[in-house]
């Protein structure tokens, strides 16, 4: 497999994180660089430890992954989207959704790279070097992962209180989109 394929692999592989880091960029209070960089990091390590797991699994689990893999997401996103959805939606003036928290941000990293194992499995029997693909893959998603952070704070400056409710919807979104790709096979 090509540079080029990889690359364009990586960058199919990091939309959905790059899609929870604008969600997550509209909530992240206090913004700071530090908190935007873990989180990124959290997403970027996820998206290249997991194709490794699928490469060094190969076909021994592929029928078991595949699945489960869309009901984890699906499960996963909508409780996180609806846990920003009521956040923002409450009366308190605080907000206690949190992405950056590590547990959050891993479950946000878990969710979105569950495809990634399923693409491990599938690069293991084309032989293709492993290491290199991972790399590529979280350098990748870590880059989208840390714009989307940037590009959702600006928007949340703007949007406010319906900033949450809008990144809660993309949450949700994206687990039924992940849901529906492989159920309906598209």
């Amino acid at each position: 497999m090509s540079l080029i394929s990889i690359i364009i692999l990586a960058i199919g592989l990091s939309m959905d994180s790059f899609a929870v880091s604008l969600s997550s960029g509209v909530l992240m209070k206090p913004f700071k660089a530090q908190r935007a960089l873990k989180f990124a990091f959290i997403l970027a390590a996820f998206q290249a430890l997991l194709p490794v797991a699928g490469w060094m699994f190969g076909t021994l689990f592929r029928e078991f992954i595949e699945s489960l893999d869309h009901w984890i997401a699906l499960i996963m996103l909508v409780y996180l989207g609806c846990r920003m959805i009521y956040e923002a939606v409450k009366d308190d003036e605080h907000c206690c959704f949190d992405p950056c928290k590590t547990r959050t941000a891993m479950s946000m990293g878990l969710a979105t790279s569950i495809d990634a194992m399923a693409v491990g499995i599938s690069l293991s029997l084309l032989n293709v070097d492993i290491l290199n693909s991972a790399i590529v893959i979280g350098i990748t998603t870590f880059l989208f992962s840390i714009a989307g952070v940037y590009i959702g704070h600006a928007i949340g400056c703007k949007l406010k209180k319906g900033a949450g409710i809008l990144g809660g919807t993309i949450l949700i979104l994206i687990g039924i989109r992940i849901f529906l790709e492989h159920v309906l096979g598209l």
